[in-house]
């Protein structure tokens, strides 16, 4: 597939992630019943994901966000920018992270940190996408969508420079 001058290549279809995010959203309904979780989207990258994942649960929950910068371009900076911290006070909540994506580790682990110094009843970690071979964290991830291999992928919410978030599937950006 080309889009815009660049080459892609489908890694997960649309199909593939609508099966999984409600498969998950079960998972989730199942181990929360009789609470109300409040879900904290990372943005940019988890507001699609999150949208679909909320949709399929069949328990009530509230919802949050965090921004954070990391990247530029394709590549890591290595440190982690806080844009927009909560709303919502976490202290004593069951609190499910959402990311789109965990590959190096350092920005599920700085906003993991942050949030543990809440006191949250409980912090769990869902991710659409997980690259198990470069991530670099000490903790698991509680909920993951697909296991990928470390190639810059885009699609679904994940972005180049803020483009190309709004394909149905995920796709590896060849440059």
């Amino acid at each position: 597939m080309e889009f815009q001058g660049h080459r892609l290549t489908e890694l997960v279809s649309p199909e593939e992630i609508k099966e999984r995010i409600n498969k998950l959203g079960e998972e989730i309904s199942k181990k929360f019943e009789g609470e109300i979780p409040i879900f904290i989207g990372v943005l940019n990258g988890s507001f699609i994901f999150m949208a679909d994942l909320v949709r399929a649960l069949s328990i009530d929950c509230e919802m949050d966000f965090i921004k954070v910068s990391s990247y530029s371009g394709t590549k890591s900076t290595g440190s982690v920018h806080l844009l927009k911290d909560l709303s919502a006070d976490i202290s004593g909540r069951h609190v499910i992270l959402v990311e789109d994506i965990v590959d190096s580790g350092i920005t599920i682990k700085f906003i993991r940190d942050r949030f543990l110094v809440s006191d949250p009843a409980s912090l769990s970690v869902v991710s659409l996408l997980f690259k198990p071979e470069i991530a670099d964290i000490d903790f698991e991830i509680d909920y993951v969508g697909f296991e990928i291999p470390p190639e810059f992928v885009v699609g679904y919410g994940l972005d180049n420079d803020q483009k190309i978030r709004h394909l149905k599937g995920i796709y590896r950006l060849e440059q």
